[in-house]
């Protein structure tokens, strides 16, 4: 098995940043002279945390300011406790903070009902931007919504019409099990 030769030349963008006069990044890998541009700078204060902080196992530090909007809390805050025990290169670590996303919203919907809160789920998800800037968008997942809801009516129709049917009549006899009066 040979290997094919690829020229290198013919491929648009091939060592584009071979040159360092003509590398747009290349002034900033030079430290030597970052004084006399302005470059240096002092790193801010850190912003004291008031709540749990989760950090990646990569970084060893927290940045100078921090989200402390929602911190983790609950079974969505367990999950995401757990992620980050992970690497940022593990692609669990990510699956696991996207789920706990999800949950965060189911948790957040209950705490609503909770507080006697109805949400206002069409509002929430942007339907009425949907509708005015993506018409087509949203009647094609209406049309799914509708579709997957009219197949899981049938088929519970079916399966409880089955289930009764074989409730009534007992195996090998024409004769219902209970008199019907």
């Amino acid at each position: 098995m040979t290997k094919a030769i690829v020229d290198t030349a013919a491929i648009p963008g091939w060592g584009v940043d071979a040159d360092p006069d003509n590398n747009p990044a290349y002034p900033m890998r030079h430290i030597e002279d970052q004084q006399t541009r302005g470059l240096t700078w002092e790193r801010p204060a850190l912003q004291r945390p008031t709540v749990e902080i989760l950090r990646s196992i990569e970084h060893n530090r927290l940045p100078a300011v921090l989200g402390t909007s929602t911190p983790p809390e609950g079974l969505s805050g367990a999950i995401r406790r757990y992620a980050f025990r992970r690497s940022e290169s593990d692609w669990w670590h990510w699956l696991l903070l996207m789920g706990a996303d999800r949950l965060n919203v189911l948790e957040g919907v209950a705490q609503d009902l909770a507080r006697g809160k109805v949400p206002n789920v069409p509002a929430e998800l942007g339907w009425r931007s949907e509708l005015r800037h993506n018409p087509a968008g949203i009647a094609k997942k209406a049309g799914v919504a509708l579709a997957l809801g009219a197949a899981l009516f049938a088929w519970s129709r079916r399966t409880g019409a089955r289930s009764q049917s074989s409730a009534e009549t007992p195996a090998g006899t024409d004769e219902p099990a209970f008199p019907r009066y």
